[in-house]
Parts: structure tokens; C-alpha cells; sequence
């Protein structure tokens, strides 16, 4: 019976479907009713055909179908009506017209918006496999080929999530008509014949991030799309496989190098398709700028339950009518303010008229009103007055992005001239890029004689002063000094700020430089065949993959800092660089998918000032080159690098190469032993090693860095057991071996580390006792731990006079993953 009720389905559908075309050809009057009927009966053609070859196999009937044979057939009767009717018979026409938009409007209430449909049919395939096993097997073996092959759970898991809605501010005004008007579009669910493609748009600084996250944030929102909700930022030059990539790490698969976009399209396109079988899909493009909506339509896949939302500073038509944030309303305005300000009213000796001025200066712009309030939060009362009158004289700050800018320039005056500059660093950076604590750290500690404390405070006014953001992607134990986990953010509007302060003066007379070259636009010097002198103490240069111009000649000798923001697979070191004989900071990160190979690096030789370098993913080839010698060199940084071969097949003593060098951070490379070159730089203080997943062993040579303070090998899995020899380091005073999950005991001899203070184990789940000897480790100050580990230190309390245990909760954070 189901099989003869579904083929007749099918051929009402086909019935009307014909005779809809056929009328649309004839007559104009209704002609756009009928378009509309003509791609929705289309759109369903697929999934009747396939629900009527499942049907096949299950004989299991469907009276419910009948009724929507009955529609099909009165709509044809309907559409024939519609040929028939005279021109002069107006009220006839209008008739007619609603009939036609019911007729729209059954069909689409039958199959629910299609999504009834795809149900029905996901229904019969898992009916049909329980009957059919092996077919079904082989099938979906098919489609999981199509993906990628699926990681094991223990090896990957941290790579989830990456594409994860980050929440919205604590504290929102003024965006529950939009919010209700952006739902309303969201959760429409009639049939189109491409996907829905929403956009949200307002002037810099609107809050168009805030409302896209408050709806991936929403009740309703979160229960229709549950865990299909991704979250990608564009910003000025986004990257297709990128993008991708991150896509298909947010649901657990293997990182892929696909040999053309075409295929990548073609890969994303079934990851979705297979997503959207549990729950409808919503991805969201955050920060789309002008140049890259062409980007935005790769991702338009006739995909059914599938939306994008795309938050843009400009208006992008043919994505249909956008949602435009407007200025907040003056109630909205100053309840905003007032907040951000912490200004309770009934205790405030400020003025109500001067905080009328000040927002009103603000016009209504979120951004300028939080920066505005933060700025004036337990100022006194003149300095209220001040800055009314300041903005009374400013005018509005909302009318384009340089009046926003010159609002925000207020709050950037009451800086003191180190965090003026430290503000003006962050712009060294690419736009909507973590930077790195350690980074600026680095910077800061070399140009401006700070430790690093005093570095990480410098940051932590910064965001006092919501100037900028600061992500912490695990918890730091309490009383250290730590930023290994430390990211900074900086909203665009700020990060303009920065640049617009650094690019006052003519270039060659800046004190910071800052070059951001998409493609081969170049300033007008560059090509000169002239040497081009600067005075910059730092310089930055940002480049997109499509760079392929030869270096300008350069003259950067006053050139302290470096900063290169590399989008390449492979890139060549800038010869200019021979000539940075004050270089004391080399900072060169990719920001592409894959690590990049890194050319020209023996002009590092010639940094004979050279004190700091980090790379981030770059393949590290320089250490084994002959003649590099770095002798001043005190710190190297390794983040997502390849190692293998930066320390192997040294025609000199890696000691010899490096003579001053007093840290190593190697983080999330791919090293499975840790070289043994390293064991001979005498001079070392510092090594870290974290979220080195592949890392198996330590050295026994490892006994050689006699003046060792600091250890750390943290989050490294493979790693089972740490050498005996690591009892030799008579000057270690931090041992941190946290999230080492295989380590299952200590050094026996572990007690002669007699300088040992500090003891990190949490996380290590497997250790389940102690050797005797740790009872000698008599400056034994602090241990952390967790709870499942307790009760192996408890014990020591009696024994280790002062000794403190820390028990710190499991901290899962993926954060660090958005980088």
C-alpha cells in the first residue's frame, strides 16, 4: 500500500509541477506566485523519489500522505483556473492570488519546512539498514571516506570546539529588537531554493559581534541547532582552507591538505550535509569586510535546515535586507554608560548634566560608551567635567569610523607614556589575531628595560582601561608569574587607534612602523632603487599569500624589534635584515594553516645584538646551518614549529652556537625527543616543554644543565617517565610536570634535588606513589595537585616543615585552540 500512496505522490507532484511550468509560460499575471511554486515543487521532487526506494523495502503504509495528493490535485485544478481568468476580472485575480499563496503555504506546512522531509527519509535509511545490514554499512563507510577519516577520541579531543560560540558581554542594552527581529529571520523555516543568507550590519564599534553571539546564546536558538552552531571570525583577509580547516577540527577530524578548493568545497560540503542529519546547521561569519563576500558565497551549499549569518561593516545586497544596528536610544545610552562607568547614582557627586554631555558625545555608540565609562570609573569629579567639555567641543562621534576613533582618542590621552606605547604595540599584530603575552612580553622586557612581571602588569592596565582583552586559556596556579596561557585581543576600532597614533609623522621619521601589504600594493618608495632610511625603533610587517615582491632596500639600522606577520608556505628572510645591527627582538609568526619553511636564515648571523627570537609556525631549520653563531642570544620560543631539525647535524656545538642562551619554550611541536644538543647549553635556566603530544622521552644528558632553575614538561602525554639523571640539577627550583598523564612515579633519587621548591603535578592521574627519598627534599615548599592525588603529599605535611599543598580543580579549556 506505502509504495502505491508514494509513487502517486510523486506524481501529483509531478503533475502539478507540470502543469505550473506550463501555465507560467502562457501568463504573466501570475507569474511570480508561480515561480515560487514552480522551485519549491522542485526542491521535493528529490526526497519523494527517495523516499518512495526506501518504501520498497519496508511496505509500511502512510495514509497521512493522501491528504497531500488531494492538495496537489485541487492546486492543479487551481492553477488551470488561474489560465482561464479574463484580464478585466480583478476581484477574480485577487481570489485567485490568495488562493495561490494557501496553496504555497499547505505544501510547506505539510513537509514542516522540509525538515519533515529529511526526518522522514533518515527514518526509512535506518529502517532499511536494520533490515540490510551489510548495504548499510558499506554506505555509510562511503560517506565517512568522503570526510576524512575520523581521529581517535584521545589523540584529537582538544582540537573540538574551535568554531564554538564565544559568550556575549555580561552586561547588554538596547538589543532586544534586533535580537527579536534577527530570531524571527533565523528560525523562518519556509522552503527556498537556496540557502537563507542573513546579515547584520552598523558602523564600527555597533555591537554586531554582541548580537551575533547573543543569538548563538539564545534559549530558543541553542535548542533548534543544539551543537551544530559553528563561530568563524573573517576579518580583513580571511583564508578559505583556513576556515575549512577549522571546521572540520571543531568536529573532531583529521587535518587535511586538499589539492585544490574545489575539492575542499567539495569535503565541507559533506561534513555538512552529514551534520545536518541530527540538527539544522547555523554558521556564523563574523566580521566579513568589503573584498571578501565572494568568500562568503563558497559557502552557500543547497543544503537543507542550512543558514549563515554574516556580520558586516557594510551593507552586502544581494544578501537580502540586513538587520542595522542603530545608535543606542539616550535611556539605553546612559544606563550603558553609567554601568561601565560603575557609577551608582544615589551616591555620585557627578553632575546629571555632565553625564548627559558625555553620552551625547557618544552617540549612542556601545563601544565608545564602554571605553568612555571604564575610563571615568572612580575619576573625580573635574575630571568628568573635563571630558564633557571635551566632547561637547568634539561633536558627534558616531557619524563615521574617524569620529568613533576620536572619541576613543580621549580615553588613549589619559594614558601615562608607557602605556602609550605599550598600547601602540598591540597594532604590530594582525587584526582580530591573539597575540601572545609572551610576545609582547618579550617586546617590552628589550625595549623598554622591563622584567617580566612588571611586562604582564603593563598588559593587565591595558585591560583596566578596556583598551584591550585578555584571554587566559588554563588556570594559573596562585602566586606565580606565568603568561604562557596569556592572549591579548584588541577590538578593531582600538587597534586603528594604535596604528592612527604610530602614522602621525611621515614614514621614514616614525618611531614604530607599521606595514600591512596585500598583494603588491606597496607604498610608492618601496620599488625606488634608492636605500630608504628609517628612524623606527620597531618595525612590523604584515603580508597575505599572494605576496611575491622582492624586498625593498632598506635601510633599518635604528631597527630594535621585528615583527613579521607571514601568510605563506614558504617565506624568504628580508636581506635588509644584515643591516638591523640593533635588532634585539625577532618575532615572525605564519598565520596560515600549515607551518611555513623559513629561507635566508643565516642573515640571522649577522643580529649580533639579537637577544629574544619566537617563531610560530614555521619549520626551523637555522640551528643546524654552519656558521650562525647567536652569542647574545638568551631566549627562543617554539610555537606549532617542526624541531626535528633545528638542533641536528650542527657542524658546531649547539653550546658553542648559543653561549648565552638562558630559556628554551617549545610549545605544541611536533618533537618526539627532545635533541640531545640541548642537554650542552650549560648556560640554561629555562626549559619548557608544553603540548608536545608526541614527546616520548628526556635525555640523560639532561644531567648537564647544571644551572637549570625552571622545568617544565607540561601536557606532554606520551611522555612515561622522566631520567633519572634529572636528579643532578642541584639548582632546580621548579619542577612542573603537569598533565603528563603516563608518568606513574618519580625518579627514585628525587630527594637530591635539593633546591627543588616548587612541585607541579596536577593532572597526573596515573601517579599513584612516591619514592622514599622524597622526604629529603627539605625546601619543598609548594606542591599542586588535584584531588585524585592528595592523599600521596598529605602525609609530608608532618615531615616537610611549611610545606603548602595546592589542590587545584580540572581546568578544561579549549581557548587556546582560536589562535
Amino acid at each position: 500500500m506505502s509504495v502505491v500512496i508514494d509513487a502517486l505522490v510523486g506524481g501529483a507532484i509531478e503533475a502539478l509541477l507540470d502543469t505550473v511550468i506550463e501555465i507560467k509560460e502562457k501568463n504573466d499575471k501570475f507569474k511570480p506566485s508561480l515561480e515560487k511554486l514552480e522551485t519549491t515543487l522542485k526542491s521535493l521532487k528529490p526526497f519523494i523519489k527517495q523516499i518512495e526506494g526506501i518504501d520498497a523495502k519496508l511496505d509500511r503504509p502512510k495514509s497521512e500522505t493522501e491528504r497531500l495528493i488531494k492538495r496537489m490535485e485541487s492546486g492543479k485544478i487551481l492553477v488551470l483556473k488561474c489560465s482561464k481568468l479574463q484580464w478585466w476580472d480583478c476581484c477574480g485575480k485577487a481570489n485567485r492570488q490568495e488562493e495561490l499563496e494557501e496553496l504555497y503555504d499547505s505544501i510547506c506546512e505539510f513537509f514542516k519546512l522540509e525538515l519533515q522531509a529529511i526526518n522522514t527519509r533518515d527514518v526509512k535509511e535506518a529502517l532499511v539498514g536494520v533490515r540490510d545490514i551489510q548495504g548499510g554499512v558499506r554506505e555509510i563507510q562511503v560517506e565517512i571516506g568522503k570526510l576524512s577519516k575520523m581521529v581517535p577520541r584521545n589523540e584529537r579531543v582538544e582540537l573540538r570546539g574551535v568554531c564554538s560560540p564565544p559568550k556575549p558581554p555580561a552586561f547588554i542594552v538596547g538589543f532586544d529588537v534586533p535580537l527579536k527581529q534577527l530570531k524571527l529571520k533565523l528560525m523562518d523555516d519556509r522552503i527556498g531554493d537556496h540557502p537563507v543568507v542573513l546579515t547584520v550590519t552598523g558602523a564600527g564599534g555597533s555591537g554586531k559581534s554582541t548580537l551575533a553571539k547573543m543569538l548563538c546564546w539564545d534559549d530558543e536558538v541553542k535548542d533548534k541547532f543544539n551543537d551544530n552552531i559553528f563561530f568563524v571570525t573573517f576579518g580583513k583577509k580571511p583564508k578559505l582552507s583556513t576556515i575549512v580547516q577549522k571546521l572540520f577540527q571543531h568536529t573532531g577530524y583529521e587535518t587535511l591538505e586538499f589539492q585544490s578548493d574545489e575539492e575542499m568545497l567539495n569535503q565541507i560540503e559533506n561534513l555538512l550535509n552529514q551534520l545536518v542529519r541530527k540538527n539544522p546547521i547555523l554558521l556564523v561569519l563574523d566580521d566579513v569586510w568589503p573584498g571578501s563576500e565572494s568568500l562568503v558565497d563558497k559557502f552557500e551549499f543547497h543544503i537543507q535546515d542550512y543558514k549563515i549569518l554574516v556580520t558586516s561593516r557594510v551593507v552586502i545586497g544581494r544578501f537580502g535586507n540586513p538587520i542595522v544596528l542603530k545608535p543606542l536610544g539616550d535611556a539605553d545610552a546612559i544606563k550603558l554608560f553609567q554601568h561601565s562607568a560603575s557609577l551608582n547614582h544615589s551616591s555620585s557627586d557627578v553632575p546629571d548634566d555632565v553625564v548627559k554631555e558625555i553620552v551625547r558625545g557618544c552617540s549612542g555608540s556601545p563601544m565608545a560608551l564602554r571605553v568612555n565609562g571604564r575610563s571615568l570609573s572612580q575619576q573625580q569629579r573635574v575630571v568628568w567635567q573635563e571630558r564633557a567639555k571635551e566632547l561637547s567641543r568634539g561633536g558627534s562621534v558616531l557619524h563615521s569610523s574617524s569620529d568613533v576613533l576620536d572619541s576613543l582618542q580621549k580615553c588613549f590621552d589619559l594614558l601615562d607614556p608607557m602605556g602609550i606605547e605599550c598600547f601602540q604595540d598591540l597594532g604590530l599584530f594582525p587584526e582580530d589575531q591573539r597575540i601572545p603575552a609572551a610576545a609582547l612580553v618579550d617586546m617590552w622586557t628589550e625595549l623598554y628595560g622591563d622584567d617580566d612581571t612588571s611586562a604582564l602588569a603593563n598588559i593587565y592596565k591595558l585591560v583596566n582601561w578596556n583598551l584591550a582583552d585578555i584571554v587566559v586559556t588554563r588556570k594559573v596556579e596562585s602566586e606565580t608569574v606565568d603568561y604562557s596561557y596569556h592572549y591579548v585581543m584588541q577590538h578593531d576600532l582600538l587597534r586603528e587607534l594604535a596604528i592612527l597614533q604610530t602614522s602621525q609623522k611621515p614614514e621614514a621619521e616614525r618611531n614604530k612602523l607599521i606595514l600591512d601589504i596585500s598583494g603588491n600594493d606597496l607604498p610608492k618608495w618601496w620599488t625606488t632603487e634608492k636605500e630608504y632610511h628609517i628612524k623606527a625603533r620597531v618595525l612590523s610587517i604584515s603580508t597575505d599569500e599572494v605576496f611575491a615582491t622582492e624586498w625593498c632596500n632598506l635601510e633599518p639600522s635604528e631597527v630594535e624589534a621585528l615583527v613579521l606577520n607571514i601568510r605563506a608556505a614558504k617565506f624568504t628572510l628580508p636581506m635588509f635584515m644584515k643591516k638591523m645591527r640593533k635588532l634585539k627582538v625577532l618575532i615572525v609568526s605564519n598565520y596560515d594553516f600549515f607551518q611555513m619553511e623559513l629561507n635566508n636564515s643565516e642573515l640571522l648571523g649577522y643580529l649580533s645584538e639579537l637577544k629574544r627570537i619566537r617563531f610560530e609556525k614555521v619549520s626551523v631549520p637555522f640551528l643546524g646551518k654552519a656558521g650562525i653563531q647567536l652569542k647574545n642570544l638568551q631566549k627562543i620560543s617554539l610555537f606549532m614549529c617542526n624541531v626535528n631539525e633545528a638542533f641536528e647535524n650542527c657542524t658546531t656545538e649547539v653550546s658553542e652556537m648559543l653561549p648565552s642562551l638562558l630559556e628554551i619554550n617549545i610549545d605544541y611541536c611536533n618533537m618526539v625527543a627532545l635533541p640531545n644538543g640541548i642537554s650542552n647549553i650549560v648556560s640554561l635556566k629555562k626549559l619548557s616543554i608544553t603540548k608536545c603530544h608526541k614527546l616520548s622521552q628526556l635525555p640523560e644528558g639532561i644531567k648537564n644543565l647544571v644551572n637549570l632553575e625552571s622545568l617544565r614538561v607540561s601536557s606532554c602525554a606520551s611522555l612515561a617517565e622522566l631520567p633519572e639523571s634529572i636528579t643532578r640539577l642541584r639548582n632546580l627550583k621548579l619542577l612542573d610536570i603537569s598533565e603528563c598523564i603516563s608518568i606513574s612515579n618519580l625518579p627514585e633519587k628525587v630527594g637530591e634535588l635539593c633546591s627543588l621548591r616548587k612541585l607541579n603535578v596536577r593532572g597526573c592521574s596515573n601517579l599513584s606513589e612516591l619514592p622514599s627519598s622524597i622526604m629529603d627534599l627539605g625546601n619543598l615548599r609548594d606542591v599542586i595537585c588535584d584531588e585524585e592525588t592528595k592523599e600521596l603529599w598529605e602525609d609530608l605535611k608532618t615531615t616537610l616543615n611549611g610545606l603548602k599543598i595546592e589542590v587545584v580543580q580540572a581546568d578544561i579549556n579549549l581557548h587556546w585552540l582560536h589562535h
